[in-house]
């Protein structure tokens, strides 16, 4: 049995353990989106020890479709290292919605519906197509475009000249920064940004 100060140091010390732990939990959820069944998802807590790369995307935006085969060639590239996971940052997007546009554009990478914008404002999005890539540690250390196949909306070149998101997986993966740390995206705005 504990007595007298003994006791109030280790409910204090108690205490303390569990405003930590429930200080982690609010992280965690703060950084949770949802999957298609409407379960909460932190991808970042769900690819421990990997680098994440948010894909943000719309389905009524032709340059996230048109974006569809470099997204799966990208992430098939670097599968083992890394862990991509499609985010759908528009409220009025339903899961059926995101299936059928999925199966339509052949995905087989995880998707995230995020309606509070809680991964958008995490990864800085505001265009679609846009990524996040998140080192090992889970630390952002790039958002923007893809590439710059697009030099403005409705205008493309015949291929990318540059190669922003792979660029910054193959830096991450080696423990360095990015030569850039944000390039902005050409796209859909995400509707409903705060």
């Amino acid at each position: 049995m504990i007595r007298g100060r003994s006791a109030i140091g280790a409910c204090s010390l108690s205490a303390a353990i569990l405003m930590v732990c429930l200080g982690q939990a609010n992280l965690v959820q703060a950084q949770s989106a949802f999957d298609l069944e409407g379960k909460s998802v932190n991808p970042l807590s769900a690819s421990p020890g990997k680098i994440v790369v948010l894909v943000f995307l719309r389905r009524d935006c032709p340059v996230s479709s048109r974006y569809a085969p470099v997204i799966q060639k990208i992430s098939a590239e670097h599968e083992r290292e890394a862990n991509f996971w499609l985010i759908f940052p528009d409220k009025a997007e339903t899961s059926p919605e995101i299936r059928k546009y999925l199966l339509d554009y052949s995905y087989r990478l995880p998707a995230l519906r995020d309606p509070d914008h809680v991964l958008v404002k995490l990864g800085q999005a505001e265009i679609t197509p846009e990524v996040a890539v998140f080192d090992n540690n889970g630390h952002l250390v790039y958002h923007g475009r893809i590439d710059d196949w697009y030099v403005e909306f409705g205008r493309s070149r015949p291929a990318p000249t540059t190669h922003e998101l792979n660029d910054a997986i193959e830096a991450a993966l080696s423990g360095k920064s990015p030569a850039h740390s944000a390039v902005k995206g050409v796209g859909c705005y995400i509707s409903d940004l705060e």
